[in-house]
């Protein structure tokens, strides 16, 4: 037992490192982004690197910059914390040892990287709208913020129909958020639920 909680000490020291590490490379970095843009937006394109596979870049991204614990990482890719934990350091080594630039990509680039940095929002906000850890049933700051994000990549995207969907899901989602849970916080199921709380404007 104490060698297991002395490996988990380490592990998290490891992980903590990483997050720290990532937010030191960035903060030189994200500066010359265009004032039109929004900051964590551009931290989510440069962290999904082109080095990693679609599953570390997406879990790298939501640990050092979308606010996801690693547990909750984990849960949302169905894994082991320690296997999500082992993923997410491998990810940044490899980026570390590639000699690829930690950089603000090309238009180009951003291109192929869209796909990640969608399924990192989507995945954010699901966490928001059901919480996978902790007693409360959701978290609404994570959901507004993925909301406010894939927002600015539809103006960007405009013409794109996958963020155009991912918003439409977002919103149509989030517009039952009031009518979810009782003042004591419980459930409310689909056919129980006061739609008159329902958000119809969408301004959420």
């Amino acid at each position: 037992m104490i060698d297991h909680i002395r490996s988990e000490a380490a592990r998290r020291r490891r992980e903590n490192d990483a997050a720290l590490d990532a937010n030191f490379i960035v903060e030189t970095s994200v500066s010359e982004s265009s004032s039109t843009e929004d900051d964590t937006l551009v931290l989510l394109f440069m962290c999904c690197h082109p080095v990693l596979t679609q599953a570390s870049a997406i879990a790298l991204t939501l640990r050092a910059v979308g606010g996801l614990t690693t547990a909750q990482i984990a849960n949302a890719f169905m894994v082991p914390e320690a296997t999500m934990a082992q993923r997410i350091s491998r990810a940044k080594q490899t980026i570390k040892t590639s000699g690829v630039p930690f950089q603000l990509p090309s238009a180009e680039e951003r291109g192929k990287r869209l796909r990640s940095v969608l399924h990192v929002l989507y995945l954010i906000f699901s966490e928001g709208y059901a919480t996978s850890t902790g007693e409360e049933l959701r978290r609404d700051d994570l959901a507004h913020e993925a909301i406010r994000l894939t927002r600015i990549v539809h103006k960007l995207q405009a013409d794109d129909a996958e963020v155009a969907g991912l918003l439409a899901l977002m919103l149509l989602t989030d517009a039952r958020r009031r009518a979810r849970t009782s003042v004591e916080g419980d459930l409310i199921p689909l056919a129980q639920q006061d739609r008159s709380l329902w958000d119809k404007q969408g301004d959420h």
